[in-house]
Order: structure tokens, then sequence, then C-alpha cells
């Protein structure tokens, strides 16, 4: 539990560096640097994480188990997991930022959680509640209200929903994936977080730039005004290095639906730490706190299943004679 929730404020002052980091001026020069701004700063954020993961396990004298993953019956679909949660969800969280700041942005991709529960449901036939549906739905009217916050200074609301809406589905189903190849313990999840942030860095630096012809713009940030910019994204992803290793854990412990629930209070420590570190007072108005409410109530209730505890109780009464 203290894991998960640990996972959430390490990602929220991921999220607040990370949106420093793309308000420099080599991210909003142009048209076109505003453009390959979220897959720019997707693949050397994940590709810092990965280096940070090797060295992690290196140094813990783990580099044969590291290695050995690749003989997992279960590597496929933690690749798929990776390719999945890293370019489409990761790209999302920053088009969701970007466009929309870092505290509503972090609020509106909290609906993961909810988007998981329903994807559990139509591919893996996993049984979701009436209730549960009710919750997603208000989920979702919770991130279109803050959207639509008159206080805020938000650049483009549709790009920023989309990019929500791609974070939501991309974690959601990595989540859900994650949780499968997990269980047992056959992976352990620093070395899976390692796979991770490799597969979503190889995707994005060998595929994705360079089909949209960002490579250029990607190198020009490893000199000049770029510097400053590239060591804020490092330092944004090591706190996701720290977040994603709690998470993991979280998860192989926890099951994905509980670990992505306590996982989202990122969302209210992001609305915290934009206060305290950017001193933005703007996020404190009755119609974002309110809807950040409803987005972190509603998530979390959407990804879990109250009539189970019940099915437990109910166990444990009949087990006790009637009293627990």
């Amino acid at each position: 539990m203290l894991r998960g929730i640990l996972a959430g404020v390490l990602w929220a002052l991921e999220t607040v560096v990370l949106g420093i980091a793309l308000e420099a001026s080599p991210f909003v020069s142009s048209e076109e640097a505003l453009f390959f701004a979220p897959f720019a700063a997707t693949f050397l954020h994940d590709a810092c994480s990965s280096l940070y993961m090797l060295i992690f396990n290196v140094a813990r004298g783990s580099s044969r188990e590291l290695f050995a993953v690749f003989k997992s019956k279960n590597l496929p679909w933690l690749i798929i997991a990776s390719a999945i949660g890293g370019p489409v969800g990761m790209t999302g969280y920053v088009m969701a930022v970007n466009f929309m700041g870092a505290s509503v942005g972090a609020v509106a991709s909290a609906i993961y959680p909810a988007i998981g529960t329903a994807l559990a449901f139509f591919f893996l036939k996993e049984s979701v509640r009436w209730y549960q549906w009710l919750f997603l739905f208000f989920t979702l009217l919770g991130v279109l209200g803050i959207s639509y916050s008159p206080t805020l200074t938000i650049s483009n609301v549709w790009l920023g929903l989309l990019g929500a809406l791609m974070c939501a589905f991309g974690w959601g189903i990595e989540a859900v994936i994650l949780a499968k190849c997990l269980k047992g313990n056959e992976i352990k999840s620093e070395y899976a977080l390692w796979v991770r942030q490799t597969t979503s860095a190889l995707v994005y630096g060998g595929l994705i730039i360079p089909i949209i012809g960002g490579v250029r713009f990607t190198a020009s940030l490893f000199a000049g005004e770029g510097i400053v910019p590239l060591l804020t994204v490092a330092l944004a992803a090591l706190f996701a290095t720290l977040s994603y290793l709690c998470y993991y854990r979280a998860i192989a412990s926890l099951g994905a639906a509980r670990a992505m629930a306590l996982n989202i209070t990122y969302t209210a420590w992001a609305i915290v730490f934009t206060v305290l570190i950017l001193g933005d007072l703007s996020v404190l108005n009755p119609t974002t706190l309110i809807c950040a409410l409803v987005v972190l109530v509603c998530g979390i209730f959407a990804a879990q299943n109250f009539s189970s505890l019940f099915s437990y109780k109910n166990k444990d009464e009949d087990m006790s004679g009637g009293r627990i």
C-alpha cells in the first residue's frame, strides 16, 4: 500500500519537473518544435529511465538474472505491454501535460484505472459491476469539467484530451498485461521495468521519431539551448523510474486494479506540487478542485469490485460461526 502511494507522490514530482522542461525554449520555439516536443521528450525520458534501471540492476549484482529475463515465456507479453504503455501511453501523457499543463494533464490522465477496468471486462472477460460503469462515466465527466475550467490557461483542449485518452488506454492495457506477467514472480518487477523502458526507447528512437521526421530536432537537444531542458527531462526520468519501481512492485503484490487505484493519487499530489514548486494558484479554483476530487474518487471506485469484499466477509463469517 505504501509503495502504491509513494509511486503517486514520485510521479507527481515527475509531472511538474517534466512540465518545466516542456516550457523551455527548444520545445516551444516554433510550430515544428511544438509538434515534435511530446515525441522527443518521451524518447529521452524513457531512454534515461532505461539507463537508470540498467545501472540499478548491475550495481545490485543482478546482471545475470536481468538478462535471463529474455528466456522467460512471458517476455513477448511484457514487450507488448511495454510497446503500448510507452509509445502510446507515455506519449499521450506528455501531450496532456504539454497542452493542458502539469496539474490538469495529470488529473486528465488519471482515468486510466477506470479504462483498465473496462478493458479487462472486454478482453479478459473479468467481471465488471454496474456501479463500476457508473463511476467510469462520472470519471470521464470530471475530466471534461477540469478541461473547461474558466480560470485555467490551456493551450489546446482537444489535443490535451486526445493525449489523456491515449494515456488512459495505453496505461490501462499495460497494467492488465503486466499483472499477468508479474504473477508468480517469474519476472521480477525491476527487470520488467528495465525491459519496459528499453523497449519504449527503442521503439521511439528506431521507429517513431524517424518516421515523423524528428531526428534532427531530437539531436539538436544535445547542444546549445537544449542542454538544460535535456537535463531537466533526465531529472524527471529519475523520479519516474523510482515511481515505476514502486508501482510495479505494488502491481506484483496487490494486483493491477488496487495498484492503479493507489497510483492515481498523483493527481492530488500534482496539484500540491504545482502550487508549492511553480507557485501557480490558478488550480485552486472550485471547479478544478471539485472535478479533481471526482476524478480521483470515481477513478478509484471504478477499479474496485466491492462485491468481492462482501464475499470475503461472508466467508470469514462462515468460518467463525457467524462472527469475525
